[in-house]
């Protein structure tokens, strides 16, 4: 056993010289540190040694463990310095360089998907309508048929500049704005960016994008929503999308829906990400409410409408397959360079 430990020691340092990167290390502290490493497997065995046996064995067991660690840790600290400082060689600037060719940059992500949608509904004749970030309760809730009680307006969810007074957590307290302001009939499309208290992590930010797209005339209906939805959704994901429309509740339609367009990665045989259902929930919509109609003074025995919302970054990351929304946001030109 006492040889064993000697044989196992001198592999480890020997390995550990020829590593070159620090999951080189991670691999060798597994291998002989592990649960299931050399070094534990003669620990499990000494129940078949005498106490003096099992003495000695495990002082020496331990003496090994110390060392094989204590070489791991400084072999990882050198690999870690010299990627460092290869890191910085490649990246160090020389300023008495001459001046180099500016180079040219991308749109961001999120601003394709934005361009993308806001060109496509163009196409249809709708006009482009901005509503402010710093917007009322009333145009933010009350107005879009939301009640004191609903969980939206908690101050956990909604950022309060004042009683009054919010950073909008949707564009849609644009549609009060617009209701007041257009001549009717109009079609309108409401890019924007929105606040919720959400704490940042894989799939949410506290600032995100959202695009609304509305529409108020005479006799609009369901399948112009369904219709144009289905356009818009092959304009995206491509041509072979299909959608599926699933009943919902949001205060400010009625009736209301949420939209899955079929994966478009596995073309809705199941995959991981859609999860193996084949479709992908990228919106909510629905008919405009009447009493949503009636805060903004439209006449709802001559008027109806639609109105629909979808996260700028949700789409962005399915179209893309970013895995990550913090990525979105971390200003790192590697990253934004994928996307030219």
């Amino acid at each position: 056993m006492q040889e064993r430990l000697k044989a196992i020691l001198e592999e480890a340092q020997k390995q550990l010289m020829e590593a070159v990167s620090e999951k080189d290390t991670e691999d060798i502290r597994i291998k002989f540190l592990g649960k299931k490493g050399q070094l534990t497997e003669i620990l499990r065995g000494m129940g078949s040694l005498s106490d003096e046996e099992r003495k000695e064995l495990g002082k020496t067991a331990n003496q090994v463990k110390e060392q094989i660690a204590q070489a791991i840790t400084e072999r990882g600290a050198e690999l870690k310095a010299k990627e460092k400082e290869t890191r910085l060689k490649a990246e160090r600037i020389d300023v008495t360089e001459p001046g180099v060719k500016v180079r040219i940059g991308t749109k961001h992500p999120v601003t394709q998907v934005i361009d993308e949608i806001t060109e496509f509904f163009e196409t249809l004749g709708y006009s482009v309508y901005e509503g402010p970030d710093v917007d009322t309760v009333f145009n933010t809730f009350d107005g879009l048929n939301s009640p004191p009680t609903h969980p939206a307006r908690d101050k956990t969810d909604t950022f309060y500049v004042t009683e009054d007074i919010v950073l909008r957590p949707h564009t849609s307290s644009a549609e009060i704005r617009a209701e007041q302001g257009l001549p009717v009939p109009y079609k309108i499309v409401i890019p924007g960016r929105c606040y919720r208290c959400d704490t940042p992590d894989a799939t949410h930010s506290h600032t995100f994008h959202q695009v609304e797209m509305m529409v108020i005339g005479e006799d609009i209906t369901m399948a112009d929503l369904k219709g144009t939805l289905d356009m818009m959704a092959k304009k995206l994901f491509g041509p072979e999308t299909r959608t599926k429309f699933r009943p919902h509740h949001f205060p400010f339609t009625e009736p209301s829906a949420e939209m899955d367009v079929s994966c478009f990665k596995c073309g809705g045989k199941g995959c991981n990400v859609c999860k193996g259902s084949g479709w992908i929930e990228i919106l909510g919509c629905g008919m405009t409410h009447p009493h949503v109609h009636r805060a903004g003074g439209i006449d709802t025995d001559k008027y109806t409408g639609f109105a629909v919302g979808m996260g700028v970054e949700r789409i962005a990351m399915l179209k893309y397959g970013i895995d990550d929304i913090r990525l979105l946001y971390e200003n790192d030109m590697r990253f934004i360079d994928q996307f030219k």
